[in-house]
C-alpha cells in the first residue's frame, strides 16, 4: 500500500515515527505538506496536485493537521475522502474536535464528566461567568489556544473578572472553567486507536505550574487507567467520531473529567512514556480498515 502522511514537517518526531512504522510493515510511505496541495474540483471528479504532479494511487492518509491551518488542512483531507482514499481521521471529526466550544457541547450531550464550563458573547457578563463555575480560583481559556497557550489561572474573583474583561476588550473568544484543585497540576492522556486505548500517561506540570503540557516542561509517566477512566476516554473519542485521538482528562473527586479530545495527538511523549509502538498500531488499524473495505466491495460486487 501507499500511505501518505499529511504533515508540514518531515523532521517532526511523530511524522518520522509514522514513516518508520509504515515501512516496517512493508508499505510505501509518502510525506505531503497539505498547505501546498492544489485542490482541483471539476465535473470529471476531484483531484489533488502536489509540487506540479497529480497525486494518484494513494491508498490511505494519516492527517497531522496543525490547529492554525485547520480550514485548509481539513479541505485537503476532505478532497482525499471525495477521491475514495481512506483516512485514519475523518475531516469532519477534525473540525468537530478543533472547535473547543462545539466539542464540549457534544461531550456534555454524551453525558461525560467535565469541569463546569461557561461561555458568553456578552462583554459585561464577567461576574456571572465567575459565579457560574463556582467562583475563584478558575481557568480562563482562549477558544483558539493550543499546547497550553492562552490558558490563565485566575486565583481570585477580582483577577478573574479583570482577565475576562481584558480578553473581551480584545474581542477574543474565551471559555471559563472550574478549577479542579485535587488534580494538583496533573492530567491524563489516553491514546485511542480504533476504539481501543493503546497507551496512557500521566503528565505532571513543573512546580508552581498548573498546566501539565510537555511543551511547557511537564513530565510524563505511564499510568494504568481505571475502568471508569478507560470508558470515559473511549466514549469521548467515539462521540466526536475520532478513530485516532488523544483524550485529556483530570482525576477528580467525582471521577474522570474530560478536558479535551485531540485529533492530531503527538506521539513522542506517549511512546516514550509507555514504550508502546503506537505508530505501528495506527498503521495496523489502516491495514484492517482497508482489508474490511475490500471485503465489503467484493460482497457488493
Amino acid at each position: 500500500m501507499k500511505i501518505a502522511i499529511l504533515s508540514r514537517n518531515s523532521n517532526l518526531y511523530s511524522t518520522k515515527r509514522l514513516v518508520e512504522a509504515i515501512r516496517e510493515r512493508g508499505h510505501e510511505a509518502l510525506v505531503i505538506d497539505h498547505m501546498i496541495c492544489d485542490l482541483i474540483i471539476e465535473q470529471e471528479g476531484p483531484s489533488i496536485w502536489y509540487k506540479g504532479a497529480k497525486l494518484t494511487d494513494i491508498d490511505a492518509i494519516i492527517p497531522r493537521i496543525g490547529a492554525s491551518v485547520t480550514f485548509y488542512g481539513t479541505a485537503v483531507v476532505r478532497q482525499f475522502e471525495m477521491m475514495g482514499v481512506f483516512t485514519a481521521i475523518e475531516s469532519q471529526a477534525i473540525v468537530r474536535s478543533r472547535d473547543k466550544l462545539r466539542s464540549l457541547q457534544i461531550l456534555s450531550r454524551s453525558g461525560l464528566g467535565m469541569p463546569k464550563t461557561a461561555f458568553t458573547n456578552y462583554s459585561k457578563g464577567e461576574k456571572m461567568l465567575v459565579e457560574q463555575v463556582g467562583g475563584a480560583p478558575l481557568i480562563i481559556k482562549l477558544l483558539e489556544g493550543t499546547q497550553g497557550l492562552g490558558v490563565v489561572l485566575a486565583e481570585t474573583k477580582k483577577a478573574a473578572q479583570s482577565v475576562i474583561e481584558a480578553f473581551h476588550g480584545l474581542k477574543a473568544r474565551i471559555i471559563v472553567q472550574e478549577f479542579i484543585k485535587e488534580a494538583k497540576g496533573a492530567d491524563i492522556r489516553a491514546f485511542i486507536v480504533n476504539g481501543e486505548v493503546v497507551g496512557a500517561m500521566k503528565r505532571q506540570g513543573v512546580e508552581g505550574e498548573f498546566r501539565s503540557n510537555l511543551h511547557r516542561g511537564g513530565k510524563a509517566e505511564i499510568i494504568k487507567l481505571s475502568r471508569e477512566e478507560k470508558q470515559a476516554a473511549l466514549k469521548a473519542a467515539k462521540s466526536l467520531g475520532l478513530n485516532v485521538a488523544g483524550v485529556d482528562m483530570l482525576q477528580s473527586a467525582r471521577g474522570p473529567l474530560i478536558l479535551e479530545v485531540n485529533s492530531s495527538p503527538g506521539l513522542e511523549g506517549i511512546e516514550k512514556a509507555t514504550q508502546v509502538n503506537i505508530s505501528g498500531k495506527i498503521v495496523e488499524y489502516i491495514e484492517q480498515a482497508i482489508e474490511t473495505k475490500k471485503k465489503v466491495k467484493k460482497i457488493k460486487a
